[in-house]
């Protein structure tokens, strides 16, 4: 819990996350990080001096067999507001436009039902669960898929929305929030996608790992080379 509550703290200081009167709607796709930052966000409530509501919203692709029905019982137990926005895309994507490529239509769409979504129920930020491992992988996806140097922001504001887009676990490592997971047995729901697992992100993770094994300290120097505007030498 502490390296939980202390990431997202420390997230917040940095970026001014979670400020003074946010409504904000927490991305929960089932899976274990987006249940661990609900979870974690309720206690982060109580000890924080930040007046802030949250509620919890479940974007349904679609996908047989999807429930979400048990994070729902914890967020009873917790007293979380939560909604679940049913939706088709998954048919869109793979049986309508039969994309070669669906992962980026698929966010694309679910991004765009999360926010219409969260604005609905008055959120005037919508917080995802990527953590510090997300964004390393997102950093080796741009450079060797896409040709260009990218990561994950700890904050962006969607103009055409009008809202903040928030990563309260930038700085979390992902083995921190499986022991999260864990120690407060919290449900996880099984995202049933066709492609699961099949991923670039899958990719991108496994090459890391082989590097870390060469160099142990290769995830604390990649973060350096983002987050330190000075170590910059390009063209």
């Amino acid at each position: 819990m502490k390296k939980c509550l202390g990431a997202i703290r420390k997230a917040s200081d940095e970026f001014g996350l979670i400020e003074e009167g946010d409504r904000i709607a927490v991305g929960v796709s089932g899976g274990k990080d987006s249940v661990a930052l609900l979870y974690a966000l309720s206690e982060y409530k109580n000890y924080s001096k930040v007046n802030f509501e949250f509620f919890g919203l479940c974007v349904d692709l679609g996908n047989e067999g999807f429930d979400v029905s048990e994070i729902k019982e914890i967020a009873a137990e917790k007293s979380i507001e939560f909604h679940v926005a049913k939706t088709e895309i998954s048919k869109i994507v793979f049986d309508v436009r039969d994309e070669k490529n669906p992962c980026s239509l698929c966010a694309k769409l679910r991004k765009g039902a999360l926010i219409n979504e969260a604005k609905k129920h008055g959120a005037n930020k919508v917080a995802l669960g990527h953590h510090r491992d997300d964004l390393l992988e997102t950093f080796i996806i741009s450079l060797i898929y896409e040709g260009r140097l990218n990561a994950l922001k700890p904050m962006t504001y969607l103009d055409r929305q009008k809202v903040h887009q928030i990563r309260p676990f930038i700085y979390l490592e992902e083995k921190h929030i499986i022991s999260f997971v864990k120690r407060y047995n919290l449900p996880i729901s099984k995202s049933f996608c066709p492609i699961d697992g099949e991923t670039k992100r899958e990719e991108a993770k496994k090459l890391i790992k082989d590097i870390v094994k060469k160099n142990k300290k290769a995830r604390e120097i990649m973060m350096t080379a983002i987050t330190k505007k000075e170590n910059y030498s390009l063209w």
